[in-house]
């Protein structure tokens, strides 16, 4: 009975910037909505409107992250993360060797 209510979710997919470009392109055009454009691809609307937000703000048409900044942003914030790893255990051996010197 618990399940019945329940949708399995759906696996995580990946797009090509292609295939991502030729979706903005079709909702671009006006022929068709977001919404219409989603369903005929089984895609969310969500997703699409993501990719129609992002291509407008790489396009300059919108304040925000280009795609350049945004992956620029994501690789710095992991070497900081790393960084601060490196600094722990660094701080963590300085201590350990300070009472064995005791």
């Amino acid at each position: 009975m618990e399940s019945m209510g329940k949708k399995k979710p759906r696996p995580r997919r990946s797009f090509t910037p292609e295939f991502k470009a030729e979706i903005v392109d079709l909702c671009r055009r006006g022929d068709r909505s977001v919404g219409q454009v989603a369903k005929d691809f089984d895609l969310t609307e969500t997703a699409v409107r993501d990719w129609v937000r992002q291509a407008e703000v790489d396009a300059g048409e919108r304040d925000g992250l280009t795609s350049g900044e945004r992956e620029e942003l994501a690789a710095l914030r992991r070497e900081n993360r790393r960084l601060r790893e490196d600094v722990e255990i660094l701080r963590r051996a300085t201590a350990f060797f300070a009472k064995e010197t005791r």
